[in-house]
């Protein structure tokens, strides 16, 4: 909504203009790469409240107009405080009971927001310029800095700081349930490449690649294909892309009561949602030449793609040790950024150079890949020998898992 103002006011092309979302995804790469060890030695408080202190800073000096070399800066530090946020609110919700359920819950608010912001960004450009958007954002930016504060766990409860595999808990040493703060048994510096060295987790990380990719690539150039291949009105498309989005947040919101009600675990989630993505592909591959049945193929598209990425996340716990999982979680959401620039750039390729017909059979091709991976990754998880249960990252003391209290006291 944003590029074609922006594009008048530097007097740039597409190309130009661009780099500011090369900028934001390396941003979010490197962000990515190094959230697990910051937050081992600040704790996840300060994290979220230097990010999103930052994150505010960015968006005013991107609504000030800058020289557009500033604003591609801009984006950079946008796209790493993002990245931030993001890797923290995983570390934290994957160590909470219930994690698959609350972790979609987190990530259907992505949902919310790909069908909200639009809209809000239309209609405020109606009436002024796009750095008013900037402020509007950087205002935004505040309030997760407040709520950070005075809500996530203090140093001594902080699951980033707590007792690691090995070390002895001093609440349990004084014979009572809790946890305490000990010396971390790894440095944070050394983190990322144990992840790397860690076959599950690669194994995740090249299937949510994949994921990103065919979520980024159908959201990206859905309207192309229902507008050029099947002659759909430009307004009907623009109601599928939303229902596209509309149909991922609920099926993210659906995986509480999937989780609650039928019982399903995470990874009997993941093999229905793979399968049913699949489905979804060929059907809207083999849809007649219909406009209808076109545009509906894309509501179960999303649906089942949802809850693909947050229970993903949400079981790092069995991937790798509890105290690498923030830098593990860190790594996937790298390894989606990349497939979320790489596999879109590559259907747009394919449309350009064949037609915008080739967009369901490069899907479905994804697709396929994707569940491929997950074949390979659930295979490996059921006979790792790691247990399936409430995450440890917070640390065990009698058996119990210690939990995190709002309002606790400040550092």
């Amino acid at each position: 909504m944003l590029l074609p103002a922006q594009m008048r006011d530097y007097g740039v092309d597409q190309a130009t203009i661009g780099a500011t979302f090369v900028a934001n995804s390396v941003g979010f790469v490197v962000a990515s790469a190094v959230v697990g060890p910051l937050g081992h030695r600040f704790g996840m408080r300060r994290m979220i409240l230097a990010a999103s202190v930052v994150l505010g800073g960015a968006y005013l000096l991107s609504a000030s107009r800058p020289p557009l070399a500033v604003l591609v800066l801009a984006s950079f530090v946008v796209g790493s405080a993002s990245g931030s946020c993001e890797g923290v609110l995983n570390a934290y919700v994957a160590g909470l009971p219930s994690a698959t359920a609350v972790m979609n819950r987190l990530h259907a608010y992505f949902g919310v927001g790909a069908l909200l912001g639009p809209l809000a960004a239309a209609g405020l450009l109606t009436v002024a310029d796009w750095p008013a958007v900037m402020l509007i954002m950087a205002g935004l930016a505040l309030p997760p800095a407040a709520v950070g504060w005075l809500t996530f766990p203090a140093r001594d409860v902080d699951p980033l700081l707590v007792a690691h595999p090995g070390a002895v808990v001093a609440s349990q040493a004084a014979g009572v349930d809790g946890v305490a703060p000990v010396a971390m048994s790894r440095s944070g510096r050394h983190a990322l490449l144990a992840v790397v060295r860690q076959p599950l987790v690669l194994w995740a990380g090249a299937m949510l690649c994949v994921y990103v990719g065919l979520e980024q690539g159908i959201g990206n150039w859905g309207y192309t294909y229902l507008v050029d291949a099947r002659s759909v009105s430009g307004l009907l498309a623009g109601y599928t892309a939303s229902g596209y989005w509309f149909g991922l947040t609920v099926g993210r919101f659906a995986a509480t009561p999937a989780t609650t009600r039928l019982r399903l675990s995470a990874t009997q989630i993941l093999s229905v949602c793979m399968v049913g993505t699949t489905v979804s592909c060929a059907l809207l591959w083999a849809a007649p030449a219909t406009a209808g049945l076109a545009s509906l193929s894309f509501v179960p598209l999303g649906f089942f793609l949802g809850p693909v990425y947050p229970t993903t996340m949400s079981i790092m716990h069995r991937l790798t040790d509890a105290h690498l999982v923030p830098t593990a979680i860190g790594a996937l959401g790298a390894g989606g950024v990349a497939g979320g620039a790489l596999f879109p750039w590559l259907m747009g390729t394919v449309i350009q150079l064949v037609g915008p017909w080739t967009l369901p059979p490069v899907a479905l091709m994804l697709a396929v890949l994707q569940y491929a991976l997950w074949r390979v990754l659930g295979r490996r998880l059921a006979g790792s020998g790691r247990p399936g249960g409430t995450s440890t990252a917070v640390g065990l003391s009698n058996g119990k898992v210690g939990r995190f209290v709002p309002n606790p006291a400040r550092d």
